[in-house]
């Protein structure tokens, strides 16, 4: 099992959004960073968990957790002109963005900020903390991982 982070601003889609979803469950799409969908597209896979975080908000943090329970697939958002993130140069037969799905599996019993997380020692290599990581997804190490539930 691998693990990975997954931004996205509570106002355009937050954690009580997946809750609210039939089955918790929903596609994660509009990724449109290369290195982020190679990550979907090629490492992600059924089983995987993730940290739900909350980005663009007054106090950023991981909020809860989510499982995938699809691997990579073809973002269809990307072939839809009247959807935010269409991509005209993206095409069915040869797609450039992917996505995954993910089910709702728990909400934290707190919000573990960011300001938290970059005041704790042993997660200065996490890449949520590093200096200029802008990536909407993202792995995180079992150590990591571990680090960050013994927070909550």
């Amino acid at each position: 099992m691998a693990y990975w982070l997954f931004k996205s601003e509570p106002d355009v889609f937050g954690i009580d959004d997946l809750a609210a979803q039939p089955d918790q469950t929903d596609h994660w799409d509009g990724v449109r960073n290369y290195q982020a969908r190679n990550f979907m597209r090629d490492q992600m896979a059924a089983g995987d968990q993730g940290f739900f975080y909350h980005s663009n908000t007054k106090e950023p943090g991981i909020v809860g957790i989510v499982e995938i329970v699809r691997a990579g697939y073809p973002d269809h958002t990307a072939f839809d002109p009247e959807d935010l993130h269409y991509d005209p140069k993206s095409d069915p037969d040869n797609p450039r963005w992917y996505m995954v799905d993910v089910r709702f599996v728990r909400r934290l019993a707190r919000t573990i900020t960011l300001a938290e997380l970059k005041d704790r020692p042993e997660l200065e290599g996490l890449p949520l903390v590093r200096k200029g990581n802008r990536l909407s997804v993202m792995p995180v190490s079992p150590e990591y991982w571990s680090a960050i539930l013994a927070l909550e």
